[in-house]
């Protein structure tokens, strides 16, 4: 039994209602849970109830509006609701789906003046594009304007949570957080870590670094729903001092997380080698460092051997999974299979700006073509998992984000499945569940998104403005 002694209003959403217990690939009997004509029960920013709308309705005389003269009680065991004080207001969206807000992996916001930057691949495409861009990011009002139409494109999408590049700049990351405070959002993000081979005006020192860093986490770590990553940008840009400043920060704040790039691009894994030579694989270069451990995101890994994967296993850290930007930079196939059999932990992330969209709905269709490139298979509901509670658990934050579990943060997205004229003609010819999200993935995109909702608040309406 939950019982809520708050006086706010409870908010019901009556749609088709889809979320994740558990990953596909499990041995779970029901990974999912379904309801063809479902409720989501909302209050104070937190789920109440989620299930059957019929079932539910039957316990109240009246869902619209409907009110009495005590504090609201939940018995799970049979459905039952009774309020007093309360008012229940209850929203319908036929042909709609309701799911969890999407969780991006690995994203970086300062590239979204960039994003479909021609030609190149990922080490020239870091000197002739994003080295570039970035260096306007020491000026706070330039970050916070460009934080503002990131996030508000975030939110048009459906995405709710995102582990985020800031750059080398505080200031970067102060503006950041600071809009997305102002939305309520759950976001991750941290400031760059990069004392050596890239632009000057772009570095910092193994010292300074740690130090602005900390600063920053004092500042935002845990404020809100707001929390760090301790963020090198990847091997070739720090040094061996910097990265052992970066378990540092970890060990003295060991709730923050650490987030990276991991053998991405073939000639990136070369150079590596040559800068150390010590260590026995690219993932081994983190691991002499002590920063592989839980709550350690490595964005790629794209080619990964047994033994890095084993050890992602062994520490809990996890995988973002970049497939638009994989492809776009031609940095190769990765491989989800290897990853499940050594049961590594993945999410998706668009990674923004190599990524070329900021839908999930884009990025699990390219990873869909991704896996049919390796002669395998991604079905639509193991794709949607990495997007919701796939991305929770790499981030380990399952117990807030990433499905309608009780008492769990009402981040959520109503999806109209009649959005364009052919996903509406398309949609009707589906026989079965498995058929319509494997549509959705691949023809969707952000006119899917009717609205977005965190913590139970509309930020984001397709017909208006971002809220």
């Amino acid at each position: 039994m939950i019982t809520n002694k708050k006086s706010t209003a409870i908010q019901a959403y009556r749609a088709r209602i889809l979320h994740f217990i558990d990953n596909p690939l499990s041995n779970t009997d029901s990974p999912y849970e379904y309801f063809e004509d479902g409720v989501l029960v909302i209050q104070d920013g937190h789920v109440l109830h989620v299930g059957d709308f019929h079932t539910l309705s039957e316990c109240l005389p009246e869902f619209n509006r409907f009110k009495t003269t005590d504090d609201h009680i939940i018995d799970e065991s049979n459905n039952q609701i009774t309020s007093r004080n309360q008012e229940i207001t209850l929203e319908e969206y036929p042909n709609h789906l309701i799911i969890p807000g999407f969780i991006d992996s690995h994203i970086h916001y300062p590239q979204t003046q960039m994003i479909g930057a021609y030609g190149d691949q990922l080490l020239e495409w870091l000197n002739n594009y994003t080295f570039p861009t970035e260096q306007h990011f020491d000026d706070e009002d330039y970050a916070s304007d460009v934080s503002s139409i990131f996030l508000n494109e975030l939110l048009r999408n459906g995405t709710t949570t995102a582990l985020v590049f800031g750059t080398v700049h505080k200031a970067s990351v102060n503006a950041f957080f600071s809009e997305a405070q102002k939305r309520g959002l759950r976001m991750i993000a941290g400031k760059v870590m990069m004392d050596r081979n890239a632009p000057e005006a772009l570095c910092d020192t193994p010292e300074t670094s740690y130090q602005e860093s900390k600063e920053l986490i004092e500042r935002w770590h845990n404020v809100d729903r707001l929390q760090y990553a301790v963020t090198p940008r990847f091997a070739p840009t720090s040094s061996p001092e910097q990265l052992h400043k970066a378990a540092q920060l970890l060990d003295k704040y060991p709730s923050v997380y650490l987030h990276t790039h991991l053998s991405e691009n073939q000639d990136e894994i070369a150079w590596v080698n040559t800068l150390f030579p010590e260590s026995s694989h690219y993932l081994g270069v983190y691991d002499d460092a002590r920063l592989v451990r839980k709550r350690s995101i490595f964005a790629h890994g794209v080619h990964l051997c047994d033994n890095e994967c084993a050890r992602l296993a062994q520490t809990g850290a996890a995988i973002a999974h970049c497939p638009t930007s994989n492809l776009f930079l031609g940095s190769g196939l990765f491989d989800l299979k290897q990853a499940n059999k050594h049961n590594v932990t993945v999410g998706l992330g668009t990674d923004i700006g190599a990524g070329t969209s900021f839908s999930m709905f884009k990025t699990m269709d390219e990873a869909y073509k991704i896996q049919q490139l390796r002669k395998e298979k991604l079905d639509p509901f193991t794709a949607l998992y990495l997007s919701t509670l796939g991305g929770a658990r790499a981030l380990d934050i399952e117990d807030k984000v990433g499905n309608f579990a009780i008492d769990s943060e009402a981040d959520f997205v109503v999806l109209d499945l009649a959005a364009t004229p052919l996903l509406k003609f398309r949609t009707e010819f589906c026989q079965s569940l498995s058929e319509l999200l494997f549509a959705l993935n691949t023809l969707g995109d952000d006119r899917l998104v009717a609205k977005t909702f965190a913590m139970g608040q509309c930020v984001h309406d397709r017909d208006g403005d971002n809220l």
